[in-house]
């Protein structure tokens, strides 16, 4: 393969992994390791387990409970978009509802939740990846923004927090 058609999709995940949320997802994956095992690990290489091929999905079974990889993957990816956001706002986060197998895909209406494709977590590149998270941030920050009020003193939307103006 030539050198040119591999130089854009490289210099696009090298951008993909300069993102902030993409940085904060790596350092915490990286606070994950408790041995030590990952600090020769690119950031690439960390996050490879993200990516999954239009094939690989397809090869994916959805029968039964999701593995336990795909759970943590789902765990990090959200619990780094809640960090991105507090980094973002100043306003603390945390995740509502852990992801377990059991239950974890049904509603309470008995219908399909969010999760109805949770075996097959994952996106097909780096930039996905981080278009993914960056957008989840960007929309937490936009909907949590201070906004003037009666009183004279700014307050999130729902009106609990308050926030010192800038």
């Amino acid at each position: 393969m030539s050198e040119a058609a591999v130089g854009p999709a490289v210099n696009e995940d090298e951008a993909a992994l300069a993102t902030p949320f993409v940085k904060c997802l790596v350092r915490l994956i990286r606070a994950q390791d408790s041995y030590g095992s990952w600090e020769v690990k690119s950031d690439a290489e960390l996050l490879a387990d993200f990516i999954i091929t239009k094939e690989q999905r397809r090869a994916i079974p959805v029968i039964g409970d999701p593995d336990p990889d795909v759970l943590w993957r789902l765990d990090m990816f959200y619990t780094a978009v809640g960090l991105a956001i507090e980094e973002r706002t100043g306003l603390m986060t945390s995740p509502v509802k852990p992801m377990r197998p059991s239950g974890a895909c049904f509603s309470r209406s008995g219908g399909w939740s969010f999760c109805r494709d949770v075996h097959r977590f994952g996106f097909e590149t780096f930039r996905k990846l981080a278009e993914a998270g960056t957008k989840l941030v960007d929309d937490a920050a936009a909907a949590l923004r201070p906004i003037p009020t009666w009183r004279g003193r700014d307050e999130t939307i729902r009106g609990r927090i308050h926030v010192k103006p800038r």
